[in-house]
């Protein structure tokens, strides 16, 4: 079994979707389950994560309700309010349907870079645990070191690195995202999503060797046990298309045994995300 822990969903409108900029006009339409339900089935994936693209609990109660209409859709990493005093409230509301299984806040488009470090954003944060709640960090390079500072206030906290970061390949600069991404890793509370790597890279003349050296790092970093594989459909058409996405992925970990391409594939996700089958 292969889960693809990163993909979005969403019904294109200028308003909402602001961030796609120059030379991303195919992503200004509707992308919906059954546009990626006949890609999952050709890359041989069989679940995949639903995770937020707007900040809005509207969406949150869409991408579940999308849950329950298609199974494969195993869970749903939404989006609340943290800073809210009504954080809690929004939680209970969400975290009573299964497939609720996370959130996350799209942290790198803040203009405050030490946005996470606010106090009503640490308190909402500190609620997810009750609620049995994973939270995906989306970040730059430049904010990994704001982000080993909240994991380490929350230690019974599940986090997961988004993007591995979106290190610079383009420019084939490693540091000081290195550095800082092994020190985020040193936190046994955090793992991380091999994902959006084709989308750093020049979209239309990347190669796999490319990514080897931040893949090399975040290996040695995370180890084989807390990896995922994610897709970042449909935001990765930008650079390639859904299999070579997953492919590139799965070629690479083709080095390690069994047990750890399964533990990265599957098993791990299904673990971080309480994946019910």
């Amino acid at each position: 079994m292969k889960i693809d822990t990163h993909q979005h969903f969403w019904k294109y409108n200028v308003r909402d979707y602001v961030w796609m900029g120059t030379g991303m006009d195919k992503l200004r339409k509707d992308h919906l389950p059954t546009d990626l339900l006949l890609l999952i089935n050709a890359a041989g994936i069989s679940a995949t994560v639903a995770v937020q693209a707007r900040q809005s609990l509207e969406e949150s109660t869409w991408l579940l309700q999308l849950a329950d209409e298609y199974s494969f859709i195993r869970a749903v990493v939404g989006w609340v309010d943290l800073t809210s005093e009504r954080v809690v409230e929004q939680l209970e509301q969400l975290a009573q349907h299964p497939k609720f299984r996370g959130v996350r806040h799209v942290v790198h488009d803040e203009a405050d870079d030490k946005f996470m470090l606010r106090e009503s954003f640490l308190h909402g944060l500190s609620q997810l645990k009750r609620f049995g709640l994973t939270y995906d960090l989306l970040l730059f390079p430049r904010h990994l070191p704001i982000a080993c500072d909240v994991v380490k206030r929350f230690p019974d906290q599940l986090f997961v690195l988004d993007h591995i970061a979106k290190p610079p390949v383009r420019a084939k600069e490693m540091e000081p995202w290195a550095r800082d991404l092994k020190r985020l890793a040193s936190f046994a509370n955090v793992s991380c999503k091999i994902s959006g790597l084709v989308t750093e890279a020049k979209w239309s003349s990347w190669e796999a060797q490319d990514f080897e050296p931040y893949l090399d790092v975040v290996l040695n970093a995370f180890g084989p046990h807390r990896l995922m594989i994610g897709s970042d459909w449909p935001v990765c058409t930008l650079a390639a298309d859904y299999t070579s996405v997953i492919n590139l992925e799965t070629d690479y970990i083709a080095r390690l045994s069994g047990d750890e391409r399964n533990a990265i594939l599957e098993k791990n996700a299904i673990g971080f995300y309480s994946i019910r089958f």
